[in-house]
């Protein structure tokens, strides 16, 4: 390694680890297993990697603020991610400032505004915000050290799921018990925020439908808010349907929570009526008894931080994509259907 300094990329790619992973395991951070610190510690300590301490960050005139943008800030999904990615912040000494991103204009305005972002912030978490084409190249020109949560964006770096393969595998989930005439809850957002996970969800429930010889019919696809009172209202449209569907996917656990209420409140037996299946693996999930796709949304939230500060310490590390496991939870809300 002689004339090159060995940056934090150095050792993940020796160690056989994501650059996330090295910064955990070299604070001596939870989840990261003992063989892997070790591992990461010998390597480190070999190529003499000196990661960058608060203090030097200070000297060197970081803010030691990071600023997060999302649509929206009051649903559990964001959250939870908010929460991991507090954590990991405060325990290294930076403070988190917010920026809304909803509408359109809002967006328009932020990416408008980040050049003078640098003074305030040394990062930004992008959750959920999915930028245009001229605002990515605004933020890009910022120079800010960016990481998108939710999707993928190209030349930023970023964690999300796969949302079309799990939308596919809780879809498939209904369609083994038996289910045909599947109903869809909570895509309004899609054309309200135009959000790319969403309209992955949706694309994968109608992949899983063709799959099994089923075309989608439009009229089971039911717009209604991601919410409690969303799904209250999107259950009562479905149902009031010629032939209404014996099952529901809906796009959030909040959705389908709204669901299994207005269901209970009319009489209708879940899942001898109708079968549901929620997304997200909200806390108060299990004491529903619903089968939900669980995604991880904390840890989520910590690994994003941990790779935004990571990436804040070595700027020129290589751009990754990084894709989080979700885990199929099945409860008491879906099963055969009654005919």
């Amino acid at each position: 390694m002689s004339g090159h300094r060995a940056t934090i990329q150095d050792v993940a790619r020796q160690s056989g680890v994501s650059v996330a992973t090295v910064s955990r395991a070299l604070r001596g951070k939870a989840n990261v297993a003992e063989e892997t610190r070790a591992k990461v510690v010998t390597v480190a300590d070999r190529l003499g990697y000196q990661p960058h301490t608060a203090a030097s960050w200070l000297a060197s005139g970081k803010t030691m603020t990071v600023g997060v943008a999302a649509p929206y800030f009051d649903v559990w999904y964001t959250g939870r991610v908010l929460a991991g990615v507090e954590r990991v912040l405060s325990d290294a000494g930076y403070d988190l400032t917010v920026y809304a991103a909803e509408t359109a204009e809002q967006r328009d305005r932020f990416a408008a505004r980040s050049a003078s972002l640098q003074t305030r912030v040394d990062g930004m978490l992008l959750v959920d915000f999915s930028p245009e084409e001229s605002q990515l190249a605004r933020l890009l020109e910022s120079r800010i050290t960016l990481v998108a949560i939710g999707e993928h964006v190209d030349s930023v770096n970023s964690l999300a799921i796969d949302n079309v393969t799990a939308a596919i595998e809780s879809v498939r989930h209904l369609l083994a018990l038996g289910h045909r005439r599947i109903g869809l809850l909570g895509t309004q957002d899609i054309h309200l925020i135009e959000s790319p996970a969403l309209t992955a969800r949706q694309a994968g429930y109608s992949a899983a439908l063709r799959d099994a010889g089923i075309d989608p019919d439009p009229a089971l696809d039911i717009d209604c808010e991601l919410s409690v009172e969303g799904g209250a209202e999107g259950f009562d449209r479905l149902l009031d349907l010629p032939g209404h569907p014996t099952a529901m996917f809906c796009l959030s656990d909040e959705t389908a929570m709204g669901a299994m209420g207005r269901a209970r409140a009319l009489g209708v037996s879940v899942p001898n009526d109708v079968s549901i299946i929620g997304f997200d693996g909200h806390d108060l999930s299990e004491s529903f008894g619903l089968t939900t796709m669980c995604q991880p949304a904390r840890r989520i939230g910590e690994e994003a931080a941990e790779l935004l500060l990571a990436s804040i310490a070595e700027p020129t590390t290589p751009v990754a994509h990084h894709t989080v496991p979700v885990d199929l939870i099945v409860r008491e809300s879906t099963g055969p259907p009654a005919h």
